[in-house]
C-alpha cells in the first residue's frame, strides 16, 4: 500500500515533505503534483525505478524520461547547452516545460535515449516539487502519470492513491495540479522544435 500525504499545495507541511524524501532516498516510487500535472518520481540512482514507470504507463526504451530539477545551475550539470539554448530555457524555467537535450556524463546511460543520447530537463514552478527537491538536494527521474488507457494526465491525489495503490510506495496529494502535461521541445539539434504542446506557451520557441 502507498503511503498518503496530504500537503498544503503552497506552504508544505516540512515534516511531511522529510517523510516523502526519506522514503524516495530508500528506493521509493512516489506520485507528485507539478505545476503542470501530477507526475511519477524517485531518485536517478533507484535502478528499479525507471522500469517501474515504464511498467506503469507501459512505455518502451525510447520514451525520454525527464529529470526534474529546483534550478538552472542543477539542469546545467545535466544536459549540454550552447548560448542560444541557454538564454531561451533560462528565460522560460520555471515553468511547465521539458526540454530535450544531449545528456551530459552526469546523467546515467541507461537513462539516456538508447540512439539519441538525450534527456528531458525541467524546472517546474511547484511549490510542493520544489519544496522535496530542496530537501532531497539532486533530480528527481520523472515521468507524467499519464496511464496507458488514458488521454490526460491523473490531476487528483486520492484518486491516484486508490487507483495505483499497490505499484507506488507514497502519492503526495498537493490538491489540484492542473489537467495538462508539460509542452516538450526538443533542442537536442541545436534549434528549438515543439513536440508537444501542452500548458506552457508554445509561441515563444515557433
Amino acid at each position: 500500500m502507498a503511503r498518503y500525504f496530504d500537503v498544503h499545495p503552497v506552504d508544505p507541511q516540512p515534516r511531511s515533505i522529510a517523510q516523502v524524501v526519506a522514503m524516495l532516498r530508500d528506493d521509493a516510487l512516489v506520485a507528485y503534483p507539478t505545476d503542470s500535472s501530477y507526475a511519477l518520481g524517485c531518485r536517478m540512482d533507484y535502478h528499479d525505478g525507471a522500469d517501474r514507470i515504464r511498467s506503469i504507463r507501459r512505455l518502451d526504451d525510447k520514451h525520454h524520461f525527464t529529470l526534474v530539477c529546483s534550478d538552472f545551475a542543477q539542469l546545467g550539470q545535466l544536459v549540454k547547452l550552447d548560448n542560444s539554448a541557454f538564454r531561451a530555457i533560462k528565460s522560460a524555467t520555471p515553468g511547465p516545460y521539458t526540454f530535450i537535450l544531449p545528456a551530459t556524463a552526469e546523467v546515467p546511460r541507461r537513462l539516456a535515449h538508447p540512439k539519441k543520447k538525450t534527456v528531458g530537463v525541467r524546472i517546474p514552478d511547484s511549490a510542493v516539487t520544489q519544496a522535496l527537491l530542496r530537501e532531497l538536494g539532486e533530480p528527481l527521474l520523472s515521468s507524467t502519470l499519464i496511464l496507458p488507457d488514458q488521454a490526460e494526465p491523473m490531476t487528483d491525489g486520492w484518486t491516484i492513491k486508490e487507483e495505483l495503490d499497490h505499484l507506488l510506495d507514497a502519492v503526495v496529494d498537493g490538491g489540484d495540479a492542473g489537467t495538462e502535461p508539460t509542452t516538450v521541445v526538443d533542442w537536442s539539434d541545436g534549434f528549438p522544435d515543439v513536440v508537444r504542446i501542452g500548458a506552457g506557451d508554445p509561441t515563444r520557441f515557433e
